[in-house]
């Protein structure tokens, strides 16, 4: 997993790169100008020493050469004076010279006058000392800016995506059924007032979709109601009539009980339209409750030879809403006999956990992750609109039951879910 850095942290990247950047470069600058600066102080004192140390041998060559904490004198007149020079002097050429290395580099001048050679040479280990305690302040200083750009450039760029974020924080809080202020207020940056705005006007098209979509489930269920009432009342006169015979009135029980079915699952997929809860919970006959929803396949498991398995306690008792618990038996059971031509469905239940299993053809893998997606069908199941599963895993994210499947093609597959 790919962890991307957030706006702050990369404006504050940013900041403390430009700041680190500049101050680099800076110091670069500076100690490369130090060493040339410092190289042309050098030069320029050994050779106004040397212009000096000619100045007085022609003004008196008795005198003594001077002495200096860090400077050596030398003229050379023959070969006497020649064997007296440390060996790294004796075979220099006029001009300047840099002898030795490190902590023992010398800077030598050397000019010929006539017969006479002078020579002055600069012990230059105070200067690479110096050197030495200016790029480690260098260092010291460029490591204080870069703490320094980094906690300022995180406070910085706090400051900047403040209004970012509290435009963030206001737009999770919003739900789309209440009426909320607009996000766009007075004080806010062009750029955050510009994506305020353009949020404000999608929320106003979320919401006029919303109430569309309302009006139409609720025209839809409204419709749909009318019809099934008629056929309800219907079904209550025919039932009332004595002299039916008892074959018809079979049929017409079947019809009203799928009538009232009907009602109610439009009363569900209306709460699930609209991201509602069904009703308040109350305690519920697992046992009961398993065998209405399995009542309107009894024929299609007849009809296969399938075996049917009620594998609850008839005590067993569960507290949550009925028709949530309805809606996702009665689309369970429905996709095993669907999906199952020999053998068995069985439904059970066990600590808090209700289980769906059958002998079905099984589940690809490849089709596993998708299955709870709406109108997605396996290649190999044609039939059917691909919106049970999808039915029962929304009712199941809706009062926080866990759903899972186990599957495989030639072994069946079982539908576990957690009610607790």
């Amino acid at each position: 997993m790919i962890i991307r850095p957030g706006l702050r942290l990369k404006v504050a990247a940013v900041f403390a790169a430009a700041c680190i950047t500049v101050v680099g470069a800076v110091g670069a600058v500076l100690y490369t100008a130090s060493e040339r600066l410092e190289d042309a102080l050098v030069n320029q004192i050994v050779t106004e020493e040397l212009d000096a140390l000619i100045a007085r041998h022609r003004s008196d060559p008795t005198l003594p050469q001077p002495a200096g904490p860090n400077f050596a004198y030398y003229v050379v007149r023959g070969p006497s004076d020649e064997a007296r020079l440390p060996q790294p002097l004796r075979t220099l050429a006029e001009g300047h010279h840099e002898v030795g290395r490190g902590p023992d580099e010398r800077h030598v001048r050397v000019r010929r006058v006539g017969d006479t050679t002078f020579m002055v040479a600069y012990d230059e280990g105070p200067h690479q000392q110096r050197e030495q305690d200016f790029q480690q302040l260098i260092l010291i200083a460029f490591g204080v800016v870069v703490l320094v750009a980094l906690a300022l450039g995180y406070w910085l760029a706090g400051r900047l995506t403040r209004q970012v974020t509290d435009l963030a924080a206001t737009l999770s809080s919003l739900t789309p059924e209440a009426v909320h202020p607009p996000l766009t207020q007075p004080g806010q940056d062009p750029e955050v007032a510009s994506l305020a705005a353009a949020l404000d006007d999608y929320r106003a098209r979320i919401g006029r979709m919303i109430q569309r979509e309302q009006e139409f489930t609720g025209n839809a269920s409204h419709e749909l109601r009318t019809p099934l009432t008629a056929i309800r009342t219907g079904c209550e006169l025919l039932l009332a009539d004595s002299s039916l015979p008892e074959k018809a009135r079979q049929r017409v029980e079947m019809i009203e009980t799928a009538a009232e079915r009907m009602s109610e699952q439009i009363q569900v997929l209306l709460f699930l339209a609209r991201e509602q809860t069904l009703g308040a919970s109350e305690t519920v006959s697992v046992a009961e409750c398993v065998s209405e929803a399995a009542e309107p396949y009894r024929g299609e498991l007849t009809r296969k030879g399938l075996q049917f398995t009620m594998e609850v306690e008839p005590a067993a008792t569960v507290q949550l809403n009925r028709q949530a618990l309805e809606i996702v038996l009665t689309n369970l059971i429905r996709n095993a006999v669907q999906h199952t031509e020999r053998g068995f469905v069985t439904v059970s239940y066990a600590a808090g956990r209700l289980r769906v299993s059958d002998s079905g053809a099984g589940i690809a893998a490849g089709d596993l992750r998708r299955l709870f997606e709406r109108f997605y069908r396996a290649a190999s199941k044609r039939e059917g609109f691909g919106l049970g599963l999808a039915i029962v895993k929304r009712v199941c994210d809706l009062y926080g039951w866990t759903i899972e499947v186990d599957s495989a093609p030639g072994r069946g597959s079982a539908f576990s879910i957690s009610l607790r």
